[in-house]
């Protein structure tokens, strides 16, 4: 298929975004500097357009043509619930955290724009955190950075669980240039209740005044629908290793009475139930103490890079009078994040859940670019276009 559209994929992991865009887009550019990214990203696209170097390293002069998109899902680790909060520090910091690496990314885009070079498009992906920490003083400085670059710019909360069975809200920052008219259909002059949760009109509400004047509502229009049994659809049955029931009854022995009632609710019920198993530090008696927590729904809960293996997602099965535990497989996960078949990921467990923990989900992606990015896209070449011939027009004139 001829590609349509172009851009730069930055922070780009295994190139999830990538895949979500779908292939009428043609990356020009890829980025990222941790190693086991890297080399999944170039076993699935290629290295001819990645580069592996710290994003401080980047340059214009690095970037080949001119992208209509800059993708960036910069690092969430400083942001997340499972982080620890250290956000993403000012851009003028000498010491960057690691969610920080968003600041030098910005700067390149700015360089572009005063190369004449700029994409008009830029989205920015993260973990719902980024708009609560610090009081939304990160949300409000990318809001003004943005301003500052020539760029209006709107956010939308978009969760996976609205296409798999998985829970993984998201941002999405959507930055348009802000000579560019944006069609009505696209945005709709206010919050609107699915993408713009309580959460993310709380932070608009936080800007200073000023920055509303750049706010742009985008208008998504109205969601799909998961179908029924999705999860049940996604549950390997076969091949896949259980634990022993030693492991299991360990397992049970870390819940608290909560999660037991939940548990034999579950397990005495005439049909088998799956539902998702995980190990959360809860605070008991004044001390950190490991618990084994389980919900049984339709939906299973948030993936995460595992670390220390005290994150790693597990499986619980549950009915007929038994319950049986394992870990959630690379496949089941893999399918979870809306990764085709033919994805190759690391064979290693850790490392395959580190690539997936920190993507971003493929279904997400392509509604986003179905309903904004791309109409956007043409609506921009089209004004570009125009007024480059009206300024021709004018000089020769």
């Amino acid at each position: 298929m001829e590609n349509n559209y172009s851009f730069f994929e930055f922070f780009a992991g295994g190139g999830m975004a990538r895949a979500g865009l779908g292939e009428q887009w043609q990356c020009l550019f890829a980025n990222d500097m941790d190693t086991i990214k890297a080399s999944t990203y170039i076993k699935n696209w290629g290295p001819g357009h990645f580069d592996g170097r710290d994003i401080r390293e980047v340059k214009t002069a690095d970037l080949k043509g001119i992208g209509d998109l800059a993708w960036a899902s910069f690092p969430c680790q400083d942001l997340s619930v499972a982080g620890n909060g250290l956000g993403i520090g000012g851009s003028s910091c000498e010491e960057f955290t690691r969610s920080g690496a968003l600041w030098p990314f910005l700067d390149l885009i700015d360089e572009l724009r005063q190369e004449s070079k700029q994409p008009p498009l830029l989205v920015l992906e993260n973990v719902v955190g980024l708009l609560t920490l610090e009081q939304g003083r990160d949300f409000a400085a990318i809001c003004s950075r943005l301003g500052e670059m020539k760029y209006r710019y709107g956010a939308v909360i978009i969760d996976t669980k609205i296409f798999l069975p998985q829970s993984r809200p998201r941002v999405f920052i959507i930055a348009i240039r802000n000579d560019i008219e944006v069609p009505h259909r696209l945005s709709c002059g206010m919050a609107t209740e699915l993408w713009h949760t309580p959460t993310l009109l709380r932070a608009y509400k936080s800007l200073p005044r000023n920055l509303h004047d750049d706010w742009i509502w985008w208008n998504l229009g109205e969601a799909p629908v998961l179908k029924k049994n999705a999860l049940e659809d996604l549950i390997q049955l076969d091949g896949v290793e259980w634990h022993t029931p030693e492991e299991t009854q360990r397992l049970i022995n870390m819940m608290t009475p909560l999660h037991l009632a939940r548990l034999e609710e579950a397990k005495t019920a005439e049909s088998t139930t799956y539902g998702s198993l995980y190990l959360r530090m809860r605070r008991q008696d004044g001390t950190n103490k490991q618990r084994a927590e389980v919900t049984f729904s339709s939906i299973l809960g948030c993936l995460r890079t595992p670390r220390g293996g005290a994150s790693r997602p597990r499986i619980i099965a549950a009915g007929k009078g038994q319950v049986r535990t394992r870990l959630l497989s690379v496949q089941e996960a893999a399918a979870l994040m809306g990764l085709a078949e033919t994805y190759k990921l690391p064979e290693i467990y850790q490392h395959a859940f580190k690539v997936i923990g920190d993507g971003v989900a493929i279904p997400p992606v392509r509604f986003l670019a179905d309903r904004i990015l791309e109409p956007l896209i043409i609506t921009a070449r089209e004004q570009i276009a125009a007024a480059s011939s009206e300024r021709k027009f004018i000089a020769l004139a």
